[in-house]
């Protein structure tokens, strides 16, 4: 497989009364197919995000307008090789601060290192940030346990 340029097509999700914006580095080849954030079968983003509300999530969308949570990627074009954060090159980075100005956002989660560093590097808005680790298939060493615990600090953003 090789390097492709692409850029991302999947609206953010977000609107005036969210609380907390969850930001990842770019979609996955699957999210890109399904149209929506955390969509590959071995990213657990959603069954952590289940267990730390405590409910099922049928509708991932309502979900996330329900508890305040605003998606979207730090990316918005880039040159990568299928789904490997190691392959991205020729980064150009979404507006963040403009999609954030006229909301109640008090805080900003990156998921996973690549999504952290680039926050850092090319955004880095002064308000809370937190870097949580990656709930990729590929960072498969940490267990659903360790990531629910991890991931628990959302929570207190939209009570």
């Amino acid at each position: 497989m090789e390097r492709e340029y692409q850029t991302h097509t999947l609206e953010p999700v977000c609107r005036r009364d969210s609380r907390i914006l969850i930001l990842g580095s770019f979609p996955s080849v699957e999210s890109r197919r399904a149209g929506f954030y955390y969509a590959h079968p071995s990213n657990r983003f959603w069954k952590v995000m289940a267990a730390v509300f405590e409910e099922e999530i049928t509708d991932r969308k309502a979900f996330c307008l329900k508890h305040g949570i605003a998606l979207w990627d730090v990316i918005a074009s880039c040159t990568i090789e299928a789904s490997s954060d190691t392959s991205i090159r020729d980064i150009k980075v979404n507006p963040i601060a403009e999609l954030i100005r006229d909301t109640d956002i008090a805080g900003i989660v990156t998921t996973g290192a690549k999504a952290a560093g680039l926050y850092r590097k090319y955004i880095n808005i002064p308000i809370r940030h937190i870097a949580l680790p990656s709930t990729s298939g590929a960072n498969a060493s940490m267990s659903l346990e360790k990531l629910i615990r991890e991931y628990s600090v959302i929570k207190e953003f939209c009570l």
